[in-house]
């Protein structure tokens, strides 16, 4: 195996048309695959489109009426409101065809080690509603999943999105195969925190040195407990000058973020998922940059396998 055989998966063929202004990147998601593939880090090869997810599988971590209701399109508008994205045919096939990226690059990394899905991350949905951009929760789905196929694997969701992962604390804290660990930022959506394993909070401004060396304790610590499964919510909205962001840590910091992250996998063989969760820069160049660093970091390290 080598980095080529490596395998992305993507859900950007579902073409989803927002209104003029709005405040969620739709587009970052097919100029992440594209910069990819101009820069050389991944090959056009190693890409593949994902289909909608199963209403099966959504159902292992979702309410049946929740998710009928949104299949359906009638869900009631208060909910649908809350998520922030149209409740359309368009948007509820990209979102379970997200789902399933994560699924697809769950399976990849088992066999490869490591492997990416260019969209997921949605850590706000919860068992019975969605919120904060996310209609389903792809690892909450697939940790379940996971669990039905080999339950006594034990899945470490390390979520280093600058808001806290409510959603996968609500459906998943008490599972027995899973521990979650979140870094965001304190005084950041989601406003009501649900306690996750190990939660840390940064207060706003917090910059590189603080956050890495709380990383580096923590990692330091996770190690002992002995992971079968690395599912890694690599958002890069703790970048600063991220709209929903409030810290500051810099492209070099988030780098190293993904770094130590991947050479602990790396050394202690432990297969890693990872999806890009937010990132909402002024600049979406920034945000793009900080994306394409994560899978150029990840290419040093699982690019030596040979």
């Amino acid at each position: 195996m080598s980095w080529a055989t490596l395998e992305f998966f993507y859900s950007d063929h579902f073409h989803v048309q927002l209104q003029e202004g709005h405040r969620f990147p739709m587009e970052k998601y097919k100029l992440l695959r594209k910069e990819l593939i101009e820069k050389g880090i991944v090959n056009e090869n190693q890409f593949y489109a994902s289909n909608p997810i199963s209403q099966d599988f959504l159902s292992l971590a979702h309410d049946k009426n929740y998710v009928k209701d949104v299949l359906d399109l009638t869900l009631d508008r208060k909910s649908a409101r809350k998520i922030g994205l149209p409740l359309s045919k368009e948007m509820i096939n990209r979102a379970r065809a997200s789902a399933q990226a994560f699924t697809q690059a769950v399976e990849s990394s088992i066999s490869q080690g490591f492997s990416a899905s260019l969209a997921g991350g949605t850590h706000h949905a919860h068992y019975n509603a969605g919120e904060g951009f996310c209609f389903f929760n792809d690892f909450a789905i697939n940790t379940r999943l996971l669990g039905k196929k080999s339950p006594q694997r034990k899945i470490l969701i390390l979520d280093l999105d600058v808001h806290q992962g409510n959603g996968n604390s609500s459906i998943l804290k008490k599972d027995r195969n899973v521990f979650i660990v979140s870094f965001h930022g304190k005084n950041n959506y989601p406003f009501k925190k649900i306690s996750s394993h190990i939660d840390v909070g940064f207060e706003d401004g917090t910059e590189d040195h603080a956050y890495l060396t709380k990383l580096a304790d923590t990692i330091s610590q996770l190690r002992h407990l002995k992971f079968d499964n690395i599912f890694y919510q690599a958002g890069v909205d703790a970048l600063a000058g991220d709209r929903f962001g409030k810290l500051s840590l810099s492209l070099q910091g988030l780098e190293e973020r993904d770094r130590m992250v991947f050479e602990w996998a790396f050394k202690d063989r432990i297969p890693i998922a990872s999806a890009i969760g937010g990132g909402y820069n002024q600049d979406i160049k920034q945000t793009l940059e900080a994306n394409t660093n994560t899978f150029e970091v990840a290419k040093s390290l699982f690019g030596k396998i040979n």
